[in-house]
C-alpha cells in the first residue's frame, strides 16, 4: 500500500471512529473492514459452500462475539477442557484418528497430501451426527461445557465437536465447508507461537481460552510454523440469522434429501 492509500485509510476509519463512537464494537469492526477494501487493502471474498447454500445469509469471516452470548461460559471451562484432551494424548499416543481420510481412490486435491496423515490429527466426540460414546466419555467436562451450545441436530450430519491436533511445521490447504446454514467454532487449547488461521482476507493468530466463530463457507486455511503440536476444539453451530422455523425446516429438507438418496441409491 503507498503513502496515500495509508493516509487516506486512517483517514476514513477516524471518521468512522467519530460517528460510531467507542461503544459500537461490532460496528466499528465492520465499519473498518469497509474502508480496507475500499482502498484496496482487502480482498471481498464470498461464500463457497461446497453442497449446501441458503439463500440470505451474511458473508462474514469472524463474526462478533455479540451474537454468540454462550461463549464466555466455554472460555470459562477451557482449562477443564484443556487438561481433558492434555490428559487423553498423555495416556494414549495412538488415540489420534486422522483429521483427513478419504479412500485412496477418492482423495482429491486439496487433501491428497494430508489424507491419512497423522500430522493432522482428530480426537472425535461427535462425528457426523453420531456420538462417539467412547471418546466422549473419556471428556465428561467438555461434553458438559458443551452441553448449553446451540448446535445443529441433522441426523447424519451434525452435530460435530472434535479436538483437533497439528502437528509442526503443518499447513492445512485452503478449503471451503460444506453449508452456510451452520458456522464453526474454534476454542484454543494448546497454542504455541506460530499458529494462525486464515478466514477470506482476515489472518488471526489463535490465543489459548478465546474461542471465536467464523463460516468456513468461506475460503480458509491454517498453519502451524512452531515446534509444538497445536490442539483447538472444533464444533459447529447454527447460523445465528436462521430462525427456529427455518432451522426445523432445513433439518426436515436435509433428512427427507438424505432419505431420498438412500431410496433412489
Amino acid at each position: 500500500m503507498n503513502d496515500l492509500n495509508a493516509q487516506m485509510e486512517s483517514a476514513l476509519k477516524q471518521a468512522a471512529r467519530r460517528s460510531l463512537g467507542a461503544d459500537a464494537s461490532g460496528e466499528l469492526r465492520r465499519t473498518e473492514v469497509f474502508v480496507e477494501r475500499i482502498v484496496g487493502r482487502r480482498e471481498v471474498h464470498h461464500q463457497q459452500p461446497l453442497q449446501l447454500a441458503y439463500p440470505g445469509l451474511p458473508e462474514i469471516e469472524f463474526w462478533d462475539r455479540e451474537e454468540f452470548p454462550w461463549l464466555a461460559s466455554l472460555e470459562a471451562a477451557a482449562s477443564d477442557i484443556r487438561e481433558e484432551i492434555a490428559a487423553i494424548l498423555a495416556e494414549d499416543a495412538d488415540v489420534l484418528a486422522p483429521y483427513v481420510d478419504y479412500p485412496d481412490a477418492a482423495v482429491a486435491e486439496p487433501w491428497a497430501e494430508l489424507n491419512r496423515s497423522p500430522r493432522w490429527g482428530a480426537f472425535h466426540l461427535w462425528f457426523d451426527g453420531r456420538k462417539v460414546a467412547w471418546n466422549a466419555a473419556r471428556a465428561p467436562r467438555t461434553m458438559a461445557a458443551l452441553a448449553g451450545v446451540p448446535q445443529p441436530q441433522t441426523p447424519g450430519r451434525s452435530p460435530m465437536v472434535v479436538f483437533s491436533v497439528l502437528q509442526p511445521k503443518t499447513r492445512i490447504p485452503p478449503h471451503t465447508g460444506v453449508s452456510n446454514t451452520r458456522l464453526v467454532a474454534h476454542l484454543p487449547l494448546i497454542v504455541p507461537d506460530g499458529c494462525c488461521l486464515r478466514v477470506g482476507s482476515e489472518t488471526r493468530a489463535w490465543r489459548e481460552g478465546e474461542a471465536w466463530v467464523f463460516d468456513d463457507t468461506i475460503e480458509h486455511e491454517a498453519w502451524n510454523e512452531s515446534d509444538q503440536p497445536r490442539t483447538i476444539l472444533i464444533f459447529d453451530v447454527w447460523n445465528p440469522r436462521l430462525s427456529e422455523t427455518e432451522r426445523a425446516a432445513i433439518t426436515a429438507v436435509m433428512a427427507a434429501m438424505d432419505a431420498f438418496g438412500a431410496v433412489s441409491g
